[in-house]
């Protein structure tokens, strides 16, 4: 029996098609100029860990659920106290650097092309403000950008993805989502969506025992996959 044709792409943002940490990064060195590399780093590691972490009580239920920005916000003020900077406008600023990542080199022409087949959704843990600055900064082209705030949760919960499934009209199976994540794709799969993996360097590589539909290099693989392959008829 062949599988059901896709419809419609889902794509993850943060990681997949910007590179996020790039963004914090700036950020960062325009907090303090004087750090060295591995000083940045570390502050990046601080900001990621916050937000990783304060996701991670929303969905277990331990902090009423907040957005985003509101993460960025408390993380930006760890990241500030720790380079010894004060003051609310660079907290502020900082903050807000997470919106402005630059796109990975494929991104915009590998959206593009995939829009002239497929209907494209992004959905992301980016909260509605964010991902409108993020979206703008970076050029991304969409039919549809939904924020996780809509469900008031994060991924991996089954209701983020949910969004994707009932703003498409069309049963799971007949979405595609993409991500740079594994643990995003193995979210989406239990909900019954088709999975293509995209490899970045900031990205959660699969482990041996994942089946995703379909592995590709960049956007430009995926799309001539899509194309050529034909492989969900």
């Amino acid at each position: 029996m062949s599988e059901p044709e896709i419809d419609v792409l889902v794509f993850d943002v943060l990681g997949t098609l910007v590179d996020e940490p790039a963004g914090m990064r700036a950020g960062v060195r325009r907090l303090d100029p004087s750090l060295d590399d591995p000083g940045v780093e570390r502050l990046v590691s601080l900001w990621q860990e916050h937000v990783d972490r304060e996701q991670r009580r929303i969905l277990g239920g331990v902090r009423p659920h907040v957005p985003s920005d509101a993460l960025d916000l408390e993380a930006a003020r760890i990241v500030a106290d720790a380079a010894g900077v004060d003051g609310p406008a660079a907290v502020g600023a900082l903050a807000l650097s997470g919106r402005t990542p630059p796109p990975w080199p494929d991104t915009v022409a590998g959206l593009a092309r995939l829009a002239e087949r497929f209907p494209l959704i992004g959905l992301s843990n980016a909260s509605r403000t964010a991902l409108l600055g993020l979206n703008a900064h970076a050029g991304l082209r969409w039919h549809q950008a939904l924020s996780a705030e809509d469900a008031r949760t994060y991924k991996p919960d089954p209701a983020v993805y949910q969004l994707a499934v009932t703003v498409s009209g069309r049963p799971p199976e007949r979405l595609l989502m993409v991500a740079a994540h594994a643990w995003d794709l193995r979210a989406a799969q239990s909900l019954g969506l088709r999975t293509a993996y995209v490899a970045r360097p900031v990205g959660d590589p699969p482990a041996s025992s994942d089946r995703f539909d379909l592995y590709a290099d960049d956007l430009a693989d995926l799309a001539g996959q899509l194309g050529d392959a034909q492989t969900f008829t």
